[in-house]
């Protein structure tokens, strides 16, 4: 793990668990920016996947920021700044075009056709929102770094969200690190904030247009539709004085200390959705309760998410590669 995080390098070559600040103020941008594509189309090319700068880079990225909310709880202090103000202001502006794209009326339960008028302001209005977000030096990356923000919210044909959608958001972070627009002190907010409020954006596309879960392995699967926020809440867990991972099953905890904690955000998110004993709807949860630590979980958790998501072809298929996130291997 220590390997991959001093992968990722936010500014400068300087990795972003050192902390260090570089002299200059911006890392070294590649000139070519490119709208980023598929590269993934057989099964013997996830080799190409895991060797890829891509993968270092956006393993880096999450393990970065796992370490960084450790033992931290969402209400603590931290800094934020112009772009993450910018970022918070994108997906509030997402949120509104819910309000104003109500479901239509149809004959099938799931899959609200109105969804695929909401994607498509999206898909006309992307680069727009992202130009926003960057500095005016950096807007020549806002065609690569807007088709990471399009992945991340669902697909409008099968009308579907899942882990693949999840992660290209991650990417969509990624690449703003990438070029500068965020900075080592942006950590606690870009999960705190800005991730956290593309789970609420994400619930709200997920319970308006009911939305099926892409690739959802059922009650095996961790959860239908996310990942993450169940790794970083993990970490930010870790060393808790009362907290132990058998007390997320019991709803007055979960009452409780959800504003502080993302993890227990998640489980009271799946109470409201499901129905039934929780071992039953939520099965691999329920297992992870039984384990001894926040440490072990966490841990898990990383192993799991590697297997699950980034090594299943169905689901890296679709991610797409840029100058940013490069499908060039990674060198030695």
């Amino acid at each position: 793990a220590n390997n991959m995080q001093e992968s990722f390098n936010f500014e400068l070559g300087f990795a972003l668990c050192t902390g260090a600040s570089p002299e200059d103020d911006r890392p070294p941008i590649p000139v070519n920016f490119m709208v980023p594509k598929k590269e993934i189309s057989m099964v013997p090319d996830m080799g190409k996947w895991k060797r890829s700068q891509a993968y270092a880079d956006y393993m880096g990225f999450i393990l970065t920021l796992n370490e960084g909310v450790k033992g931290k709880k969402l209400t603590c202090e931290y800094p934020i700044s112009e772009t993450v103000e910018k970022l918070l202001s994108l997906l509030g502006t997402l949120d509104r075009w819910i309000d104003e794209t109500p479901p239509v009326d149809q004959p099938s339960r799931f899959g609200n056709k109105a969804y695929r008028t909401w994607y498509a302001k999206l898909d006309q209005e992307a680069e727009n929102l992202v130009s926003a977000v960057l500095p005016s030096d950096l807007s020549a990356a806002a065609p690569e770094i807007a088709v990471y923000l399009k992945e991340a919210v669902g697909n409008s044909t099968r009308i579907d969200y899942g882990t693949g959608h999840e992660a290209a958001f991650a990417a969509f972070l990624c690449c703003l690190c990438k070029v500068g627009a965020l900075r080592v002190e942006d950590q606690l907010a870009l999960i705190f904030k800005v991730f956290d409020r593309y789970l609420q954006v994400m619930r709200k596309l997920q319970k308006t247009y009911r939305m099926e879960p892409a690739g959802s392995q059922g009650v095996w699967g961790l959860d239908d539709f996310q990942f993450l926020p169940f790794i970083w809440g993990s970490s930010q867990l870790i060393d808790h004085p009362t907290l132990e991972p058998r007390h997320f099953v019991e709803e007055k905890v979960v009452n409780e200390y959800h504003q502080d904690y993302m993890f227990l955000e998640c489980i009271k998110f799946i109470n409201e959705m499901k129905t039934g004993p929780f071992a039953e709807h939520s099965n691999q949860l329920w297992n992870i309760s039984a384990v001894p630590s926040w440490s072990k979980v966490n841990q898990g958790l990383i192993r799991m998410y590697k297997a699950e998501c980034l090594e299943k072809f169905p689901v890296i298929q679709h991610f797409k590669f840029g100058s940013l996130l490069s499908i060039q291997s990674v060198k030695p």
